[in-house]
This record gives structure tokens, C-alpha cells and sequence, in this order.
């Protein structure tokens, strides 16, 4: 069975930095598109990054504009772990963080409903 846990999240001042992670297990993941979404309160879930296979060891990575410059995704593939590397972090980051995975890899990286499985999230607040 796919499980997904997330850690990492917690307060940080505004231009500080977090690095969230995301522990995969249930099978080998080093194949699949994985992402990270975030959902802030009273707002819709929105992509933030993915990183997708494309063959030996080359993978892309995708950004939404707003944190283009300011985050890093990586994986891990000997320790199935998905990282999200967060720095000079401003007030408007502030969210619940979700990783995922689709295992189907269907190309449509920033929309949610493609994804499978997803992790049950990790608060990040960032203070002004």
C-alpha cells in the first residue's frame, strides 16, 4: 500500500528557510511524477513544484511562478524521499504543504487530480 508522510513544517520568519520532506513507501518511486501542493486557509489547494522522469537518471523540475527562485525540489531515490527545499520564505507561503504522486504520469504535473496518493500534509507558517 502507497503512503506518503510529510515533515519538516513548522514557524519561520519571514526570509528564512525550511526544507520539507516527503517519505514514499509501497513501492519504488524513482519512475513516477511527484509533486508538492499547498493549500492556504480559505483558499484552493494550488501547485507548487514537481519533478518528473525523463528517462536513466534525468529528471525536470517544474515550478509555479510565485516560488520560481525561491524553492528547489529534489528526490532521493535510494531513500524514496521527495524533498522540497524552501528559502527566503514570505508571509504568503503560508500553508498546509502536500506531496503526492501519480503513478500514471500523465503530464499534467500542476493539476491535482492527476496525482494518486497524497500525504496528509505539513503546516508552514511563515511571520512577518
Amino acid at each position: 500500500q502507497v503512503q506518503l508522510v510529510e515533515s519538516g513544517g513548522g514557524l519561520v520568519q519571514a526570509g528564512g528557510s525550511l526544507r520539507l520532506s516527503c517519505a514514499a513507501s509501497g513501492r519504488t518511486f524513482s519512475s513516477y511524477t511527484m509533486g508538492w501542493f499547498r493549500q492556504a486557509p480559505g483558499k484552493d489547494r494550488e501547485f507548487v513544484a514537481a519533478t518528473s522522469w525523463s528517462g536513466g537518471n534525468t529528471y525536470y523540475a517544474y515550478y509555479t511562478d510565485s516560488v520560481k527562485g525561491r524553492f528547489t525540489i529534489s528526490r532521493d531515490n535510494a531513500k524514496n524521499t521527495l524533498y522540497l527545499q524552501m528559502n527566503s520564505l514570505k508571509p504568503e507561503d503560508t500553508a498546509v504543504y502536500y506531496c503526492a504522486v501519480d503513478l500514471e504520469n500523465s503530464g499534467s504535473y500542476y493539476r491535482g487530480y492527476e496525482y494518486d496518493y497524497w500525504g496528509q500534509g505539513t503546516q508552514v507558517t511563515v511571520s512577518s
